[in-house]
């Protein structure tokens, strides 16, 4: 039943991007077209459950043991580099439209601080490896869930009158910026839903 609350927290109440603000980068470049925001959503899902668990075994199997902690970020951006170049093959080699999508933001995962800073909150949180690899999940599918409401929004901004000053980046900007007051709302829902499990 943790694991609910878990989900639940990552994705709607501690959202990465806005409750968090990491990742803002990708989430303003990607999010104008529906279809590039769902491609990299379902990248970043995909590399950020992965660099989550191997992070967590560099962290404890090689780190900790070997009193090498000072070097978690610089090992973590490695790993994370590593299977952003995997995905980069793969999405070149089977899926060339998404990959011409993405263009310059599928390298930016490699320096996307959503994904660095699931894997390093993990460890900070003190989770097991199944509630690591949950929360990696259900945090990237909250930047996803985010991701593709700000494209729909922006696919309707487009044929909308927005005034000259507020195209582009600016209503994006503002778009998000309504979209974290909205999830906002659901703090305190853990909480409850907490108390509701227990009984």
């Amino acid at each position: 039943m943790e694991y609910i609350v878990l989900v639940i927290s990552a994705v709607l109440i501690k959202n990465i991007l806005l409750a968090e603000y990491l990742g803002n980068c990708p989430f303003l470049g990607t999010s104008k077209r529906m279809d590039t925001a769902v491609g990299m959503g379902l990248a970043v899902i995909f590399v950020m459950t992965i660099a989550t668990a191997v992070t967590y075994v560099v962290q404890h199997m090689v780190l900790v043991p070997l009193n090498l902690g000072y070097l978690q970020t610089i090992a973590f951006i490695l790993v994370i580099a590593a299977l952003v170049q995997f995905v980069e093959m793969f999405l070149r080699k089977f899926a060339p439209p998404l990959y011409v999508a993405l263009g310059i933001f599928l390298p930016l995962i490699t320096t996307n601080c959503a994904v660095l800073g699931t894997a390093i909150l993990c460890i900070r949180r003190d989770m097991n490896f199944p509630e690591a690899v949950v929360f990696a999940i259900a945090s990237a599918s909250g930047f996803t869930l985010a991701l593709i409401l700000l494209a729909g929004i922006r696919e309707r901004l487009e044929i909308s009158n927005v005034p000259r000053a507020l195209r582009g980046t600016a209503i994006g900007l503002i778009m998000a910026g309504l979209m974290s007051l909205a999830f906002f709302g659901f703090v305190g829902v853990d909480g409850s839903l907490k108390e509701f499990i227990q009984n």
